[in-house]
This record gives structure tokens, C-alpha cells and sequence, in this order.
């Protein structure tokens, strides 16, 4: 961190501890350079670290570099490699302590590892996913969207975890304005001052003029026009099956799609050891790695580190970036001189 840029505090949650997190977690923390970038608060025990050190077969460092808050969870035991309401219960728990500390100012952002949507279920979220159990935890009622990354692209989408069936109903042009505005102030803060963005249609050759649907004409193009009149370098929309070759040869920064897989499938197959998600619009810096629990693999080393170090990496910026503003807006604003004559 420079000295303008304040060194940020960062909780770390291990997820869902039945997966690959904990051992995640811990190979992060064996880093010297990721704990020289941020302070690093952890929602678990010392012991705790140990045994996912153990399972990662890494050395610890000096844990006195580490702040552990623990947890208030104080169920069994989580089962290894299931899916379980404990496994759920615990990590919602982690979670929430995580967005308590940032709320009280007592820490910038967080990054936590992979969890499992239907253990959490299983312990009582009824949100269709985390961002909107934070939104709802945190009191928010803005506009939220999920951001992927890749080192070539980001992507946010309109519609999320819901039904295909229900998809065109949430299509609309004040939402659609939205993901692109929430998209060009993200990539801004995190890749580049001048993001270059493109917009998914939603049917078949963008709706060959309304042949085949009028989303395109009745909300997505209105919405990029609007989008445009307001100083976003913003195009579209353009059929989804040539817009990502475009994209992945560097035409632009990011895109905004209109359902999950329609920009999923596409950064998974562009990089599926890179994938990065940010949970974009709520007021706090939140980032995981784009993978899940990995059941089938835990206790073997195998899990691949780089989606976590990714995030790592962009929870430090993003957190840097709301601990400078705070520091900026909190800084008492210096007095003006006095016109002479001017009383």
C-alpha cells in the first residue's frame, strides 16, 4: 500500500468447512506477501488454522500476525465431504460475523471460500443465494448483481439464481440500466478508468428485429442508450454466441448478460482457474473464489489455488478503494482563506 492508499482490513471466512475452503484459507494465509498486503481477521480458531494447515500439509506462520474473532457457532462437529445443515449453519454464522465487523467500521471487506447453496438451505436461508441473504442481513434494498472475473474480462448479469422460465419477465430496462452502471463503476475502481462495455442480447440474432422476441427493442437497447446518454462507453445489445470471442480478444472490459449461464458457461470455458465473484451494489467489498465445495477432493492438495488468490487479489483492491474513501470523506475539509475585504 502507498501512503495514500490506506493498508486495508480484511476478514477471511473459511466457508463451508465440509470442502475445499479451509485448506484454501490456509494456503492463503502461508503467503507472506497476501499478509503484508492486509490486515487479516479470521472467523475461526487458532486450533482451528492449525488442522486446515494440517490438512493443506502447509507450515503456519507466526499466528500472532493473525486476528481470530472464532465463531459463535456451537453445533457438532461438520461431516467432511457432505452437505449437511451444519456445514450450512456454520457458515452463515461466519458470514454474518464477517459483515458485523465491516457494518461496525471494524473491518473493510471480505473474501470467503466456497460454500454449498443447499446446505445453507438446510439451515434456514430462504434467499435464493448469498448476496441476497447479505443485502437483506445488512438492510439493503439497492441494486445487487453478481460480478465474475477472469484476468481478460468481468461479466454482471440482470437475472441471477432464478427459474430460465421466468428469465424475460425480469428483463427490464431500469435493471438493465442498472447491472451496466453497477459493471462500468466496478471495473473502474478495479481495472481500468475507461472500461470499454458490451450488452448481451437476450433471444437468437439479438431478436432479428423483433422476430424473435422484443426485449431487445423494448428494454435492453433503451436501457444502452440511456446508459450511453449518461457517459458509459457502452454498445449493443449483440447475440451472445460471437459478443464473448469479441470480448476474449480484447474489444472490451466487460460485458453484462442477461441469465447466469449465459455469461458463466463463457468465462468458464475463457478461465475456469482464474473465476473470481464479487458481489456488486451492496456496501461492502465481498469476493470469492468462482468454484464450489469440491467434496470429491478435499484432503487430497489437489484444489487449485489461483481462483483464490485471484480473489485474494481483488478483495485487497476493492477494500483499499472503501478505506480510502472513508479516510477521504471523514478527513476535516480545510478552512478557506478569506477574500481580502471579505468579512
Amino acid at each position: 500500500m502507498t501512503a495514500s492508499t490506506p493498508k486495508p482490513r480484511i476478514v477471511l471466512v473459511p466457508g463451508d468447512l465440509s470442502g475445499v475452503g479451509p485448506e484454501l484459507l490456509a494456503r492463503i494465509l502461508v503467503d507472506e506477501g497476501n499478509r503484508a498486503r492486509a490486515d487479516l481477521t479470521v472467523t475461526a480458531t487458532p486450533d482451528e488454522l492449525r488442522s486446515f494447515a494440517d490438512t493443506a500439509g502447509v507450515d503456519l506462520p507466526d499466528l500472532e500476525e493473525i486476528e481470530f474473532v472464532g465463531t459463535a457457532y456451537d453445533g457438532p462437529a461438520i461431516p467432511v465431504g457432505e452437505v449437511s445443515a451444519d456445514a450450512g449453519r456454520r457458515a452463515l454464522i461466519d458470514l454474518g460475523t464477517a459483515l458485523d465487523l465491516c457494518a461496525a467500521e471494524d473491518a473493510d471487506g471480505v473474501l470467503f471460500f466456497p460454500l454449498n447453496k443447499g446446505a445453507m438451505s438446510q439451515a434456514g436461508m430462504t434467499q435464493e443465494d448469498e448476496l441476497r441473504w447479505f443485502a437483506e442481513r445488512l438492510g439493503y434494498r439497492g441494486f445487487t448483481s453478481e460480478l465474475n472475473f477472469i484476468d481478460a474480462l468481468v461479466t454482471a448479469r440482470v437475472t441471477s439464481h432464478i427459474p430460465i422460465s421466468e428469465v424475460a419477465a425480469g428483463i427490464r430496462a431500469g435493471r438493465v440500466l442498472e447491472t451496466i452502471e453497477l459493471l462500468d463503476r466496478v471495473v473502474r475502481e478495479t481495472r481500468t478508468p475507461t472500461p470499454r462495455l458490451a450488452v448481451c442480447a437476450l433471444n437468437p440474432h439479438a431478436g432479428e428485429g423483433g422476430k424473435f422476441g422484443r426485449e431487445e427493442i423494448d428494454d435492453i437497447a433503451p436501457a444502452i442508450a440511456l446508459a450511453r446518454s449518461r457517459g458509459i462507453d457502452v454498445a449493443g445489445p449483440f447475440p451472445c454466441d460471437t459478443l464473448f470471442s469479441r470480448a476474449a480478444g480484447g474489444d472490451f472490459d466487460g460485458v453484462v448478460t442477461m441469465y447466469h449461464d449465459q455469461g458463466q458457461i463463457a468465462m468458464k470455458l475463457l478461465g475456469f482457474d482464474q473465476g473470481v465473484t464479487v458481489h456488486g451494489g451492496i456496501p461492502i467489498p465481498i469476493a470469492t473464489p468462482a468454484h464450489g465445495t469440491a467434496h470429491g477432493i478435499v484432503g487430497t492438495r489437489t484444489a487449485e489455488l489461483s481462483p483464490s488468490s485471484h480473489a485474494f487479489d481483488l478483495a485487497v483492491r476493492m477494500s483499499a478503494h472503501r478505506a480510502a474513501e472513508r479516510a477521504r470523506t471523514a478527513a476535516p475539509e480545510s478552512a478557506a482563506p478569506a477574500e481580502a475585504g471579505v468579512r
